[in-house]
Parts: C-alpha cells; structure tokens; sequence
C-alpha cells in the first residue's frame, strides 16, 4: 500500500512564480488495485506520479510505502521497488542495445554486475519466451536494436521490462498517448494480461477515458490538484464513458480548454 499524507507541493517557491499544486492533499492506493487517474491539463496527475517516483519531493506531509516512510527517499531508491512506463517509447529503454540486451539490463534491476556475458544463450532462450508471450513476434529479432522497432514494440517491451523484477508499483505515465488508436488498445490489452497475472499495484494516468472505465478496478478524477471522483469495486465496473464524459467537459470548460 502506498499512501500520501497531507502532502503540499509548491514550485518555484517564495517567488513571483509560485504555484500550488497540492495542498493537504491526500491519497490511498491500497496493495492490488489497479487506479485509472483521469483530469484535465494542470490537474495534477502527472505531479502525483511525479511525488511517488520521487522525481518531485513534497514541500510538506509524508509518502508511506507498506508502513516505511519514503518521503525523502531518492527516485533511484525509489526505482528498485517501483517501475515507470512513459508517455516516450524512447524512455526507459536502451535504443542502440538489443531486445535482449535491453532485457538483460532490466532483469538484473538493482544487482550488481560482474565481467560475465550480459546475454547467454540460455537467456536468451527466456527472453524469446517472454516476448512471445505478448504476441507481436518479437522473439524473432531479439538481436535487432530496440531503435529500430515501432512505437508499439518498444513499449510492449518496456512493460515486459518494468515488471521482470518483483515491485510494489506500476506506474503507467500517460503510455498510449503517443501511439495510434489500433495500436493503443493492443498495448492496453497487454497491460491488463500483465498486471492481472502478476497481481500489480498499479497507478496509470490516462487522457483515454474509455481505458479509464473497462481497465483497473478504480477510477479517479483530479481537478487542480484534489479528487473530485473516486470510484472502486461494484460501482466503477458499472461507470460508463459517457457518465464521466460530462464532468470532464465541465472541468475543462472551466479551465478554458
């Protein structure tokens, strides 16, 4: 579980520029759930993942994770019991190394390395089981480099490299958005077969309100920096686009968009 506590985060603090995106926020996302954080632009949602990463530190209030204060804990700490997909499928991989290299690289997340062969044959035997367990016929160019696959490609394969390693949370930064729609909804099929089989906590922030509503098993709407709408279980399976459409036209209209 992980939990933000009273949290506050300002910017360019104490001068003419200075903006409040968080104040005595708080928010629960408990162990196996899967959150769909929907808003509009400046609500907040990219800030929140930002606080959890440890990418941003709070300027006041606390992050718990499973009971252990993590609230100044450094983003590369952060990084060996949490994982980030981006919105770039550049980021978070390697484009001039291998499928299997970039692999290699990823199950071996925080341990140390040795002179020993990155890529055995072995491993890469496991590597061709992975990816083909995603169903885009990668395990047949696991020696191409990553640069040269498809936007698709490269997150399916950043989602198999997210969760090689055993982590507490998921973090799903807005990656579909830079895809087509056919492609998105293959990458959002692969996210729930992955997330479901291996019991993720999971926090995405999607401008897709359709993936929002039939993916997770909660739904949040943020408006300048507070949640205006949170619905889990029973009542978020029966939530249908169309009924958080209207209050995300409102917020928008609102703030000008």
């Amino acid at each position: 579980m992980i939990e933000l506590k009273n949290i506050t985060k300002k910017f360019n603090e104490s001068t003419v520029n200075e903006t409040t995106i968080f104040n005595d926020f708080n928010f629960t996302v408990k162990k196996g759930e899967f959150v769909s954080v929907v808003g509009s632009n400046g609500s907040g949602k990219t800030t929140l993942l930002n606080l959890i990463a440890g990418t941003y530190l709070p300027t006041s209030g606390s992050i718990i994770l499973d009971g252990t204060d993590i609230t100044k804990q450094k983003e590369f700490v952060r990084a060996r019991r949490m994982s980030r997909v981006f919105q770039d499928p550049f980021k978070g991989v390697a484009s001039n190394m291998t499928i299997a290299e970039n692999l290699s690289l990823a199950e071996n997340k925080g341990r140390l390395y040795g002179l020993s062969k990155g890529v055995s044959k072995s491993k890469t035997e496991y590597y061709k089981e992975l990816v083909s367990s995603i169903g885009l016929g990668l395990e047949d160019k696991m020696n191409i480099p990553m640069g040269t696959l498809s936007g698709g490609q490269r997150q399916a394969v950043s989602l198999i490299m997210a969760t090689m390693t055993p982590i507490d949370i998921l973090i799903l930064d807005e990656h579909t958005a830079a895809l087509d729609p056919h492609t998105a909804d293959t990458i959002m099929e692969i996210t729930d077969k992955i997330v479901k089989e291996k019991n993720l906590t999971t926090i995405m922030v999607t401008h897709n309100l359709r993936y929002a509503t039939e993916y997770g098993n909660r739904l949040v709407m943020m408006d300048k920096g507070n949640i205006i709408m949170d619905k889990s279980g029973e009542e978020k399976q029966k939530t249908k686009t169309d009924d958080i459409l209207s209050v995300f036209v409102e917020i928008s209209v609102e703030c000008g968009n």
